[in-house]
């Protein structure tokens, strides 16, 4: 399985969103502080991902969550969880 992943920083109020092959394994290098684009976030809370089974699928959601739409997309869909 492929993930597209998202990551919350309460202290930044920002998304991080990733790609993986490894979700789990992932997910602990975020919190172990092994990646150094949210390592500022302190402890990132995992609030969505989707599961797919084409790479190439899971990269072109990356893509889009990446983009000014597909953020206003995520901050819709998640409004709930980020707001605790």
């Amino acid at each position: 399985m492929h993930y597209v992943y998202v990551l919350w920083s309460k202290a930044d109020k920002k998304f991080y969103i990733g790609y993986t092959d490894n979700l789990k394994r992932r997910i602990n290098e975020h919190n172990a502080g092994k990646v150094h684009t949210t390592v500022r976030f302190g402890n990132p809370q995992l609030i969505f991902f989707e599961a797919f089974l084409s790479r190439r699928d899971a990269q072109r959601r990356e893509k889009y969550f990446k983009t000014t739409k597909g953020k206003k997309a995520l901050w819709l869909m998640l409004r709930e969880s980020i707001q605790s």
